[in-house]
């Protein structure tokens, strides 16, 4: 139950399906949304609109897309001159840390999502990561989000003089991406908002190879459902 004095939360919101769905799901809880963007040089920049429509299509009381240039640093496919690995075997989850981690990147975005929940008097911080059918990022594991939380609370004036205990919420954490879809469905979220693909096409159309898109096909596979957006024939 979401308490009367706080009724807001800043959500991270990609625009990819985990985070629409994270929205989605803080929206039915009775948090009103606070969607927080990050455009950090990722090459998938679609997502950056994808995040626009699904803010505005779940009435989010605010929404802030913030540049920060994580490309700078380089080191990942996502942000770097580097191939996106293709066709990498995911039934049986990831084996190693692949190509498309970014640096710290959970790790400075929930830093940013606290540092807005701070400003504007939340406790309530929500982010789409997923410890089940994911690529193996060490920041999407509970331990890493469970630790953030802590830090939430010992590194902010409002934590230390007590004013707010800061909650980092994970909704989708030990679901599946089957899970996920099903529940987004639930609840009204319209996926074909969303973007995913880590290396689409310049018209848009999702790559159907990358991590992601593998990993978004076999959710909408194992739901029975139909995906609805469009992928390089």
């Amino acid at each position: 139950m979401v308490p009367e004095s706080n009724p807001g939360a800043v959500v991270l919101l990609s625009g990819g399906m985990d985070s629409s769905t994270t929205a989605a799901i803080a929206k039915q809880e009775g948090f009103r949304i606070y969607g927080l963007t990050i455009d950090y040089g990722q090459r998938h920049r679609l997502e950056l609109e994808a995040a626009r429509k699904v803010a505005q299509f779940l009435s989010a009381a605010e929404h802030i897309i913030l540049k920060v240039d994580l490309s700078c640093f380089g080191h990942s496919a996502l942000t770097d001159d580097i191939p996106v690995p293709k066709d990498r075997p995911i039934a049986a989850g990831p084996t190693e840390i692949p190509l498309t981690y970014v640096p710290a990147r959970n790790t400075v975005f929930l830093a940013l999502a606290l540092a807005y929940a701070e400003s504007r008097g939340l406790a309530d911080i929500f982010i789409g990561a997923n410890a089940v059918d994911y690529s193996g990022y060490p920041d999407c594991r509970p331990e890493f989000i469970e630790a953030f939380e802590r830090l939430a609370n010992l590194g902010t004036k409002a934590g230390v003089e007590g004013r707010v205990r800061f909650r980092i919420h994970a909704p989708l954490l030990h679901m599946t991406k089957a899970q996920i879809i099903r529940r987004g469905v639930e609840l009204g979220l319209d996926y074909r908002l969303t973007h995913t693909c880590y290396d689409p096409t310049p018209d848009g159309l999702a790559c159907g190879r990358c991590d992601a898109c593998q990993l978004r096909k076999k959710g909408f596979a194992e739901a029975g459902l139909e995906d609805p957006i469009a992928y390089v024939a």
